[in-house]
Order: C-alpha cells, then structure tokens, then sequence
C-alpha cells in the first residue's frame, strides 16, 4: 500500500510538472535515468550503526491534558477527574521536497484506551505556491479544524467549540484522500487555498472513509483564505465541501456546506468567529433541510499580568426538525474562563459553562484541565 501511495503522489507530481523531474527546480537539467538493473551506489557515509548519515530523522512532538469536572448533572457528563487524549506528532523529511507528517491520539474510555490515526500525510512541496500531499487530514472546512488540532494546549480554552467537535457529525472533521495547497500571490496579499478529493464521510457519518469510500460519490472541498502581511495575525476565510452522505436504505442524502470565518490571534485580543451552513437534499422528495451553527470567541492577555489569559466564547447549533441526515438540532453553549501559563509548554485553564441542547436539562458546570506539550 505504501509503494502504491508513494508511486500515486510522484505520478500527480509529474503530471502537475510537464517536462521535469519531481523535485525539479525551474532552472536545473534533469537527472539521469537510471537502470532497472543498475545497483544502487552504497551511501557516502555511515553512522556507527551502518545507517547513512542522510538517513530520515523523525521529529516527535507529544501533547496530553488532565481534566476536571463537575457539573448540576452527572448523567450528562461525567464528573470527576479524567485523562484526556495522548497525542504524539511523528515529522520526517524522505528526501528533497518530499516529507511525511503523522498525528496519533490515545483516549481514555470506561474499560481501555482507544487509539486512533488522526491524520497522516505524505506532502510533496514544488513550490510556495503549488504542494500536493495524500493521506488522511483535519478538513480544511474551517479554521478551527485545521489551527488547533488535537493538542488541547494549542487552543486557549479547554474544549472545541460543538461545531468542529471530535467524533461530532454537524461538520466532517477528518478527510481521506488528495489535497492540493499554496499562494495564490505574494505573502503581502497573503492570499491562499487549498483544494481537495476524498471519500468523504463513513457509513457512521462522525467518521471518514479511511478503509474506503462509503460510496460511488466523491468529496470534494475548496477553501480560499488571506493572512496579509500588514495585518498580523488576522486571517479571513471561506470554504465550500461537498459530498453524498451514506444513509442506509436510501440513495444517499446531498451535503454542501459553505462556511467563513475571521481570525485575528494576536493573544491581546484574540477574536475569533465562525459560521456553517449545511444543507442536505432529499432526492426522493426533492426537499432542501438547512442547518447552521456559529460561535464567537474573545480572549486577551492582560498587559500588566500576560500569564493570565481570560476568554469567554458564545455558540449556537440549529437546524431543521425533520433533517434525514442530522435529526434535531439545538444547542446553545456560553462559555467564560481563564487560561494560566505555568511555563512555556504547560498551562493551566479554568472555566464555567451553561449548556442547552434540546431534549436535554440545563447543565451547568465547572471545568479545570492542565494541559502540556513536550518533545523536540
């Protein structure tokens, strides 16, 4: 499978750059073809192992929290002290131009730990402006999903919003397939995007295709965004997915999804806001079900104290009653609280929630995580 992957990604490379080699700089002859036959030419040196010296060198990164809880309902959530995920990031350079990236998660359950692929990619860089990878990815659907990652101590609160939520079915979080990505102008305009074709979601819609798509359709998704330079830390963005979503003894339901969001994280302040809307159409009847979902959130360092980081966020899910796909949709969730960096690469967060979901009670609660990142 891995030969297969790889031989797929040089093949795009070369389609995507008639008349050179993968890896070609404009400006360099191409190299030589070698044989089928001809033997490999033993490495220039060797480490005291044997290992050539230009071997890969794998960069791991490691993130994990700890979790508190307790809330007016315990049958909602569970209250109590909890291990969140143990998140390992695996990166290696396979040559010129050419690099691997690789994220695995483990989280706790009742009985035993669940380990998870969440995402993997294979990347071939031409240029700034053109890089195609394979694998399996965060969406780039929104900016939430594909900043912050799995590491809870990337993002300043202690969890993501409903929206964009781990194992949550309102937008697909992971991706299976090939993405194309880079500048469209010069980095003063900023200007980007990224395009993709996958399998889209699973037959369990929280879920992607990894083992294989669902069905005959194809995903696909575009996103547009802009990080001007004159502006730091501001980025604007849209994006577009589109895809058949499995649902047994049915044809399958249309989804499109049209999302935008701002981003300005310049820590004094931090805003950011995010809007969906997800439509699903019914193929038998020919009717149209609407869904949509926002959240905004402001955060700022306190300019006498910059440890302190208070936050506060607002989000709001709703969608049709009778939506084949989703079924009822209402939630509200207020959020308030505070960040504390213990050092560099731990922090302490604090915060208290009002939750509304419909069919469900009021919960409110209280909630402290640590949460650290470690590793080269």
């Amino acid at each position: 499978m891995t030969r297969t992957v790889a031989v797929g990604v040089v093949v795009l490379c070369l389609l995507a750059t008639p008349g050179r080699a993968a890896g070609q700089e404009p400006g360099e002859s191409a190299p030589a073809a070698a044989s089928p036959a001809q033997t490999p030419a033993p490495p220039a040196s060797t480490d005291e192992h044997g290992m050539p010296t230009d071997a890969p060198t794998l960069h791991i990164r490691g993130f994990t929290d700890i979790d508190f809880a307790q809330t007016d309902h315990d049958e909602a959530v569970p209250n109590g002290f909890s291990v969140g995920q143990f998140v390992l990031h695996l990166s290696s350079s396979l040559g010129h131009k050419v690099s691997f990236f690789g994220e695995t998660s483990f989280t706790a359950r009742s009985n035993t730990y669940t380990v998870e692929v969440e995402r993997v990619i294979l990347r071939y860089d031409y240029n700034d402006h053109f890089k195609i990878s394979v694998g399996r990815y965060h969406t780039p659907i929104n900016y939430w999903n594909t900043t912050y990652h799995h590491g809870l101590w990337l993002q300043t609160t202690i969890d993501r919003p409903d929206m964009i939520k781990g194992g949550g079915t309102f937008q697909p979080v992971h991706f299976v397939g090939l993405l194309a990505e880079g500048l469209l102008t010069s980095p003063t305009l900023g200007l980007g995007y990224n395009a993709g074709v996958g399998n889209g979601r699973g037959e369990i819609i929280s879920r992607a295709g990894d083992a294989g798509d669902a069905n005959t359709n194809r995903a696909w998704v575009g996103k547009l965004y802009s990080r001007p330079a004159a502006l730091y830390g501001l980025e604007l963005g849209t994006a577009v997915y589109h895809d058949l979503v499995p649902v047994a003894d049915t044809p399958g339901f249309p989804e499109l999804i049209a999302s935008a969001y701002v981003a300005l994280t310049r820590e004094t302040p931090e805003v950011i806001a995010e809007f969906s809307h997800v439509r699903h159409h019914d193929q038998t009847s020919n009717l149209d079900y609407n869904s949509h979902a926002f959240y905004v959130q402001v955060a700022s360092r306190l300019p006498n104290a910059p440890k302190w980081k208070p936050y506060a966020r607002f989000e709001r899910l709703k969608g049709d009653a009778d939506d084949p796909v989703f079924g009822a949709l209402d939630s509200t969730i207020s959020t308030a609280g505070v960040r504390y960096e213990l050092t560099d690469l731990a922090a302490l967060k604090g915060e208290y929630r009002h939750t509304k979901r419909i069919g469900e009670p009021y919960v409110n609660g209280v909630y402290a995580q640590v949460a650290f990142t470690f590793g080269d």
